[in-house]
């Protein structure tokens, strides 16, 4: 007869039970160390946020003075003159981001794969300064080298040619100016983080290096690529003052008239219409966002 097996009881885990209490009582510490931070975000983007809305759907009576709801404001923002400037400033934004992604990840992949450090350390020193580097400065030395007398189209010739730099075609070269050096700082960091396991596993494969980019590289960088497009589209889209010093009125843009409204150059009771913009320019740069993340969290499980 077979004697039983005898039952050792296993004593509770001492280090586990301190474990999740020590964690509990870290929880409060992280969100007290992020509180001066929440608390900038909320004075700084939630009550500008807050009073955007507040004004873009109420309006107040001459007469009594009196508040009420309307949808007045955000109607008119998109009627007339104002929808036209929100989508001339959506199509030059989408212009100059397609065309600067494009041209920054190809520098930033002639970089990337350089021999000498030289050139990726000049190339990004200047990208950075490049840039940065906007509004009325860059209005003026745009005025002054492709102008109608400019020393370049003085010495090509290009008014002969139809050039005018007062144009969405020019807004279009000057914008490029800063967003392709943008570009390159986005794509360099993202071309990095492309294993060469990778390509090396796919030429022993037999994989051509356009079949390496079209099946492995471009799926890769895709999150990247968008995520910089949709950097250089909210940079495009919000840019006001060299388009201003430029092109005035003559090209429509959102952010031009929303200038226009707030210095009062509006019909009587139209002034709340420059929140009204301000709030739709939100809810664009919110709808290409939405797009963006899901991405960019696909491309963190490979690129890190």
């Amino acid at each position: 007869m077979t004697a039983p097996t005898p039952t050792v009881s296993t004593p509770p885990v001492a280090g586990a039970a301190d474990g999740s209490s020590r964690r509990r009582r870290r929880a409060p510490r992280v969100w007290l160390g992020a509180l001066p931070l929440l608390v900038f975000a909320g004075v700084c983007f939630g009550l500008p946020v807050g009073a955007l809305l507040y004004g873009a759907v109420t309006r107040d009576d001459p007469a009594t003075g009196a508040t009420a709801l309307t949808g007045e404001h955000l109607q008119r923002s998109l009627q007339g003159p104002y929808l036209t400037s929100l989508i001339g400033s959506v199509e030059l934004s989408a212009l100059t981001a397609v065309i600067g992604t494009v041209l920054g990840m190809l520098i930033a992949q002639a970089v990337v794969t350089s021999r000498g450090t030289a050139l990726r350390n000049g190339v990004l020193t200047a990208s950075g300064v490049l840039a940065n580097f906007g509004g009325i400065p860059l209005a003026f030395a745009f005025v002054a080298t492709l102008g109608i007398s400019g020393v370049v189209t003085q010495l090509g010739h290009l008014d002969g040619l139809g050039w005018n730099l007062y144009s969405f075609t020019g807004l279009t070269i000057i914008y490029l100016y800063f967003l392709v050096p943008l570009m390159v700082l986005v794509s360099v960091p993202a071309l990095d983080g492309l294993r060469p396991q990778w390509r090396e596993a796919a030429q022993n494969a037999g994989a051509t290096s356009w079949q390496f980019w079209r099946h492995v590289g471009l799926p890769v960088l895709a999150p990247s690529l968008l995520g910089g497009f949709v950097l250089l589209f909210g940079s495009a889209f919000a840019a006001h003052a060299t388009a201003a010093a430029l092109v005035g009125g003559s090209v429509p843009l959102v952010t031009l008239k929303i200038a226009d409204a707030l210095s009062g150059n509006v019909l009587v009771g139209q002034e709340n219409v420059a929140l009204a913009l301000s709030l739709d320019m939100i809810v664009i740069a919110g709808l290409v966002m939405a797009v963006y993340l899901p991405l960019q969290r696909r491309s963190t499980r490979w690129l890190h």
